[in-house]
């Protein structure tokens, strides 16, 4: 085998293995503040929706174990409902789930545990007594296509877990989830039970089956298809390094947003039709929105190497509670932002603030002075007395700590800070730590990986490869 193979073969492996972090699950988080509030609604309601549904089987007649496994069967059906509707992005399910943010890790693993519960349910059928939901026939041939989704299910899944293949194709195969959903679905309704399908049982099961189904012709026909969102144009761009500046005017009447909050973007380019989420870099009093993107990814890429003036963008949302400026007296303000995640505090930079709040200070991590996204912008908002701006460069050797927010707001107690956080998981972990140490109770962060997942992210390399192939 020639030498040059070889050593392919062996990147290859290497970027298959990838590193410790990138096999590191994201598990739904509690909500914050710890005190209970409207975000534990959400979660708590699904978990008691899910669970609940025992009730209806302990008395199930039938051989081993029945009742069970109908009740994980239902489980099964019921955690992809609850997928479904998060999927929607609906404001009602942010506001009771805490953030869009985190409905999408409670749908990445209600997903995953759909799998595991309706495996459980192969694994313990047995013969059951009971009254049919439809005839003999029928409930056959539901239980064939059950069978098929389930396996279609497995390999879906697993697609959806490893960051394999570009983000087209991943959405691409995330919609077609509703094949083993419907297939459950029918499954369950035709299947015998020890209740009818027109009882109180029938009909909690058979509407959460429909609101499950409704969701996704919402998301995926409804909103994806025809109601996008507001048509925008490319008015500038401006490139730094791997770093893009994008500003859109709006086609029409104008997008409505907070300060931090983000939206999803579909560029009306080949390649770029798929959305994905960016935060506002600009302020609501602004005519324009803006957009600081880095390379990161095989869209991101693209986008960057493809976009051009006049471009037409659509925009969806806005989303999020990240919030800048707190809505209440504190005694400080800290904003500690990494790299491109400067974007959720430009437009709060060159806003004018309440008189009441105490004036930011932003805590600004980057490589290197010359690479920072809108430092300029940063340094007259500075100047202005908008904010007060630490630089902390890498190549400097002037890493942030913990004791240099300590030092810069001249207080030892944090209680009363609010403190927002935006940047790296490594940048975020350690400084989030610290800053608790130092009594810190209000600390903020929104994350938006839609996508996440498992192991290395080989997207880009796998659509390079095959664009490679396709232009020979």
């Amino acid at each position: 085998m020639p030498q040059s193979m070889i050593q392919r073969a062996e990147v290859l492996i290497k970027k298959l293995l990838g590193t410790r972090s990138d096999w590191r699950l994201t598990k739904p988080q509690r909500p914050q503040p710890l005190h209970v509030s409207s975000t534990w609604i959400g979660p708590v309601l699904a978990i008691i929706t899910i669970c609940i549904g025992w009730l209806a089987f302990p008395d199930t007649i039938g051989d081993g174990n029945a009742a069970f496994a109908l009740f994980i069967g239902s489980v099964s059906i019921m955690m992809m409902t609850w997928s479904n509707l998060l999927s929607t992005r609906a404001l009602p399910l942010e506001q009771i789930f805490g953030g869009v943010d985190r409905m999408y890790i409670w749908h990445r693993w209600l997903g995953a545990l759909s799998v595991g519960a309706m495996w459980l349910h192969m694994e313990t059928t047995d013969d059951i007594k009971g009254i049919r939901g439809a005839s003999r026939d029928v409930a056959d041939a539901a239980e064939d296509l059950a069978e098929t989704g389930s396996t279609l299910l497995y390999i879906l899944v697993g697609i959806s877990l490893l960051r394999w293949i570009p983000t087209r194709w991943w959405r691409f195969t995330h919609k077609l989830l509703i094949l083993p959903y419907a297939f459950a679905c029918w499954h369950f309704y035709t299947a015998t039970k020890p209740y009818a399908n027109d009882s109180f049982w029938g009909a909690w099961f058979t509407g959460f089956m429909f609101l499950g189904l409704a969701a996704w012709v919402y998301r995926v026909v409804w909103r994806d298809m025809f109601r996008k969102g507001k048509l925008h144009r490319v008015s500038h761009i401006e490139h730094t390094g791997n770093v893009i500046t994008i500003e859109l005017e709006p086609i029409g009447k104008a997008l409505k947003y907070q300060l931090g909050q983000f939206v999803f973007l579909t560029v009306k380019v080949p390649g770029l039709r798929e959305p994905h989420p960016f935060t506002i870099a600009s302020s609501p009093d602004e005519p324009v929105l803006r957009f600081v993107i880095r390379d990161l990814g095989d869209w991101t890429h693209h986008l960057i190497e493809s976009l051009a003036v006049n471009d037409r963008v659509v925009v969806e949302g806005a989303y999020g509670r990240l919030a800048p400026v707190p809505h209440k007296h504190v005694d400080h303000v800290v904003w500690i932002a990494g790299g491109v995640g400067i974007t959720p505090f430009l437009g709060a930079s060159i806003s004018q603030l309440p008189d009441d709040r105490p004036t930011p200070h932003l805590f600004y991590c980057v490589p290197s002075r010359a690479t920072a996204p809108a430092i300029t912008a940063l340094e007259q908002a500075a100047r202005d007395g908008h904010i007060h701006l630490h630089l902390h460069a890498s190549d400097e050797k002037n890493r942030i700590q913990p004791d240099h927010v300590i030092t810069a707001i001249d207080d030892q107690d944090l209680r009363n800070t609010h403190i927002v956080m935006c940047g790296p998981d490594s940048l975020v972990k350690s400084m989030k730590s610290g800053l608790r140490q130092h009594g810190a109770r209000h600390i903020h962060i929104e994350g938006f990986d839609i996508r996440s997942g498992v192991g290395p992210d080989m997207s880009r390399y796998v659509d390079d490869l095959v664009r490679s192939v396709l232009t020979r």
